[in-house]
């Protein structure tokens, strides 16, 4: 399934990659879902991707100084936006509020990972064997065949796959510092469990619900190619019926399919070999589905099951289709037993957030930060020194130069 390249980021800037945000503005439905069926991301880390932004030949202003590092108006405006993405993606409605919320701590994050990537400089942090697995993830989730592909994928979208390469390091550096400094400190109790289980079922409490994969043998005839006068008109080709015998065809294959799977085949495998479907990339995993969202006759054949269990072959528009419930939770308060690891998981982000922000109030008060007039770090603490900056021969301490693009800097 071919996607679209992103990368935001907001909160954090270190927060391990795999964590459910439970903060101050998450609604009990929000937990509940998050416990429940928290499918694992790619990129689920607390702040997603960042908007690479073309700044060839602008007059480009510093607009912070963190020791060597230098942050511009260019950098803030790609964290903005890249906040405002998160933020879209993860509240369709209603996310304009928590951005004016937001909004006032960007610079904060662009400084939480200038010190970040500083700290992983001095404990030999390089991010350079997650960097090359993450971009491979990422290219099996957008359907791509090389890394090559991913690359000309990123250039089509007008991405500097360079710049977005860095992105990914600089998160993963900043996500293994946290982890390594703060996360390893951090002890959950069987009794912490027990009392943030007690305290929270009522939010946890959820309908009835099944986490569904699937494997599609497709019984749809190739789309015609799009002539010039499709293009001028701006018109579809008609799409061609379906073949009696590639119907055929495509059940005697998904009838084999199910025989292998009921064999003990491993249903993530068969997919990513044999699916048409769009999720074969990702072992067939459509995610999870309430009663009332799926078409009658699927909810029929797939709420009736148990985890582990498998449809027969059912006769869609697409094609053939096998679901395999990979869970299946019944209305109500799951028991502890079944969620433990994701509440463990809650504890420890709920713990992480206040002790990450205390180790880079830390790690500030350790650093030279110099901000100009007007801009507000919000994670300031009042112990940090302020850098005494020494006119050279040459003029103003300068940044180190970027080789990657023509910037011109106004120095404050």
């Amino acid at each position: 399934m071919k996607g679209r390249l992103t990368h935001h980021q907001g909160g954090l800037a270190g927060t391990p990659t795999g964590l459910l945000e439970f903060k101050s503005d998450t609604t009990p439905k929000e937990v509940s879902e998050l416990l429940m069926f928290r499918k694992p991301s790619l990129f689920a880390l607390a702040f997603l991707f960042a908007v690479v932004l073309h700044a060839d030949n602008i007059v480009d202003e510093i607009i912070a100084r963190v020791d060597s590092a230098i942050l511009t108006r260019a950098d803030l405006e790609r964290g903005k936006q890249a906040s405002q993405q998160e933020l879209k993606d993860r509240y369709q409605s209603g996310w304009e509020a928590k951005w004016n919320e937001r909004q006032k701590d960007v610079l904060r994050d662009l400084i939480d990972e200038q010190l970040l990537l500083g700290k992983g400089k001095q404990l030999g942090i390089t991010g350079d064997t997650d960097v090359v697995k993450r971009l491979d993830d990422l290219r099996k989730q957008m359907g791509l065949e090389t890394m090559e592909d991913l690359e000309k994928a990123a250039q089509q979208q007008g991405v500097s796959f360079e710049d977005f390469k860095d992105r990914i390091r600089n998160q993963i550096i900043a996500q293994q510092v946290v982890s390594r400094e703060v996360g390893s400190r951090i002890r959950i109790s069987n009794e912490d469990v027990q009392k943030w289980y007690e305290e929270h079922k009522n939010d946890i409490s959820a309908p009835e619900a099944v986490r569904l994969s699937e494997i599609l043998v497709s019984t749809q005839p190739p789309k015609p190619a799009v002539s010039d006068k499709d293009k001028k008109e701006g018109t579809q080709p008609t799409q061609l019926p379906e073949d009696p015998n590639q119907v055929a065809e495509a059940k005697a294959k998904a009838e084999q399919l199910l025989e292998e799977l009921r064999k003990g085949a491993d249903f993530a495998a068969v997919a990513k070999k044999s699916s048409g479907g769009p999720t074969a990339a990702q072992g067939g995993e459509i995610g999870s589905f309430k009663r009332g969202e799926m078409a009658k006759e699927l909810e029929d054949k797939t709420f009736g099951l148990k985890p582990g269990e498998l449809t027969d072959v059912i006769r869609t528009k697409q094609g053939f289709i096998i679901f395999k419930v990979v869970d299946h939770q019944q209305a109500g308060t799951p028991p502890l037993k079944q969620i433990e690891d994701r509440v463990r998981e809650q504890i420890y982000g709920e713990k992480l957030e206040p002790a990450a922000r205390a180790y880079l109030t830390k790690l500030r008060e350790e650093a030279y930060i110099d901000i100009k007039s007007g801009y507000l770090d919000t994670g300031a603490s009042p112990n940090q020194s302020k850098p005494v900056i020494v006119a050279s021969a040459d003029g103003p301490s300068a940044p180190a130069k970027h080789t990657k693009k023509k910037k011109h800097f106004l120095l404050f």
